[in-house]
């Protein structure tokens, strides 16, 4: 007999080898219907056809047997599909592998506005139990036609509703696989109870592996870039790994130990599988192909692999749905570390700012307003929060303004001597007790802010669809002028907010450096600095989500009216020492 670790990687490798099988016959088969007319059934319109004898017999049926054993003999001769639906999704089952073929999500749409469909290969259930026979066959249970149990052909759940679908896979007399499905009104969540009746002997080992086969549906208008969001991950031992590709090629994984859940993911959506049970390992699987539209194709795959308990039933907990946090962290809150919200030394500061702080308000205030104005709010109100450092920064603006006539005669004393003249102007920053620097602390102190913000809203599906003013999506760039060139670095296409933005800077550098932020003794430097920095901004900004720059924009206005204030109560003051003292 193999190793334990020799039949995990033989039955690995099997198992790719059968999915390629399959994508390729299932092509084949598909070209062959397209080139053949369609056979009209009596009493039916072409187009109304049942889809129950769908699934080829004849050869399928004597391969099959030849691949899976005595497994195979189970078989239905007929495919029988069921209907689940809930408020947050339309689902329908097929008894081809006993799982769901398609699963559309009732709240969210594609970008042309069609409902999202999450799974890429509607002939069978995304989800495959494999495992190896004591006769030495790889059986993928998504290849076999389970028995419904349960009957009727459609399932309709209600808010706070609870349903279940079963169906069972008779090997021989009192052996038999048994699935038992079980939906939920208010939520995501789907869950599986898989019990294997007298088949301890007939698997080796008794240990199978449950996983998700099929790829994720694209939902955006950039197709390259949603496939670019693509990954599978796990999380072990309290840390999360991440498989992803960057070029094409294929890559596997193998995770050993106990394995809290595995997923794979677009930009928006995503799968996942957990089970309570004691597990063995996880397997992940990426492949990017090369196409000819210009957008590869991404395909990850994820499985858990547990042993048989002595109960012999094992219970799964499977999400499918939105990469949204409420929804999540119901299911598993480690889960939404799959959404990006920082970098990884960054972490530290932006998931507590995230999850207790941004989350919050977003979720909240966003019921009662326009994510725009939402927006908007946030901003005004992250400046309050600042406004007492930034306050102290423009009362040192002030001050520096106040040394300039006495850093000009210090600049042409010392004009063939600059070690002195730096030396002389750092002598008068300390008497007269001013920072040089202090007018960029509250700048400083935004930028962990600004970061955080710029990944949680390329990321976070809170603001995706979310439309204001000319924006129609929030969580992409809000084009309004379209160039009949590309521009280097910038592209053919000009996004508004970060247009505003841009011009919202320029008058801020201006304002700060006509009431003295300093800008004087910089000279011609200073003043280019002005615009090249607003610049470099926008050229960043143009193609970010529209609701970052909205929210810089704002910003940048609240700013230019705390230093009106702040600089004209200054002058103010001046003039009334002045008065008093003449």
């Amino acid at each position: 007999m193999p190793s334990q670790k020799e039949m995990q990687q033989q039955k690995a490798k099997k198992a790719h080898q059968d999915s390629i099988a399959a994508a390729k016959a299932d092509s084949q088969a598909h070209q062959q219907a397209q080139q053949k007319p369609k056979a009209k059934v009596a009493g039916q319109h072409p187009d109304t056809a049942t889809t129950r004898n769908a699934q080829p017999q004849g050869n399928k049926s004597k391969s099959t047997s030849q691949n899976f054993g005595i497994f195979s003999q189970a078989s239905q001769r007929d495919t029988v599909n069921v209907v689940i639906q809930t408020p947050l999704y339309h689902t329908k089952f097929t008894n081809l592998g006993a799982g769901p073929a398609t699963f559309t999500l009732q709240k969210y749409k594609t970008w042309n506005e069609k409902p999202v469909q999450m799974i890429g290969d509607t002939t069978r259930s995304a989800y495959n139990v494999g495992f190896l026979t004591s006769g030495n066959k790889n059986v993928d249970t998504d290849q076999l036609l389970f028995k419904q149990l349960t009957p009727g052909d459609t399932l309709q759940l209600k808010k706070g509703d609870t349903k279940k679908l079963t169906y069972a896979l008779d090997v021989a007399k009192n052996k038999r696989i048994l699935y038992t499905y079980t939906f939920h009104g208010d939520s995501y969540e789907v869950d599986l109870n898989i019990t294997f009746q007298g088949l301890q002997n007939k698997i080796i080992g008794s240990t199978f592996d449950l996983g998700w086969k099929p790829t994720l549906n694209l939902t955006e208008k950039n197709r390259q870039k949603d496939a670019g969001h693509k990954a599978a991950y796990v999380y072990s031992g309290g840390e999360r790994e991440q498989l992803k590709l960057s070029d094409p090629g294929h890559k596997e994984k193998t995770y050993s130990g106990t394995i809290d859940w595995v997923s794979t993911r677009t930009k928006w959506f995503t799968q996942i599988i957990k089970t309570d049970s004691p597990t063995q390992s996880a397997h992940l699987v990426g492949d990017i192909n090369k196409v000819n539209n210009g957008v590869n194709d991404h395909h990850y795959q994820a499985s858990i692999e547990t042993q048989i308990p002595r109960s012999d039933s094992t219970s799964f907990q499977m999400y499918l749905g939105p990469l949204s946090y409420h929804n999540l962290a119901k299911y598993n809150e480690t889960t939404y570390g799959m959404v990006n919200v920082g970098y990884s030394w960054t972490r530290w500061f932006a998931e507590p700012l995230v999850q207790w702080i941004i989350i919050p308000f977003f979720s909240h205030i966003g019921k009662y307003m326009n994510m725009g104005l939402a927006i908007i709010l946030f901003a005004i109100l992250v400046k309050l929060v600042l406004s007492p450092l930034t306050h102290k920064s423009f009362k040192s603006m002030a001050a520096m303004r106040e040394l300039q006539p006495q850093m000009e005669e210090i600049k042409e004393k010392y004009s063939d001597d600059p070690q002195k003249q730096q030396q002389a102007t750092m002598k008068l920053y300390k008497e007269a007790n001013v920072n040089p620097l202090g007018g960029c602390l509250p700048q400083l102190l935004q930028l962990p802010i600004l970061w955080t913000l710029w990944h949680y809203m390329r990321n976070s599906i809170i603001i995706r669809q979310k439309s204001f003013l000319w924006a129609h999506d929030l969580s992409v760039p809000d084009y309004i002028l379209h160039l009949p060139f590309s521009i280097p670095l910038l592209g053919h296409q000009i996004a508004g907010f970060a247009l505003l933005m841009a011009a919202a800077m320029v008058v801020q550098t201006q304002f700060t450096g006509g009431m003295g932020g300093g800008g004087g003794g910089a000279g011609g430097m200073g003043q280019t600095f002005q615009y090249i920095m607003p610049l470099m901004l926008f050229f960043i900004f143009n193609n970010f989500a529209a609701g970052l720059s909205l929210y810089y924009l704002i910003y940048n206005i609240v700013n230019i009216l705390q230093q009106m204030i702040v600089f004209r109560g200054i002058d103010q003051g001046e003039n009334a020492v002045e008065k008093a003292t003449a």
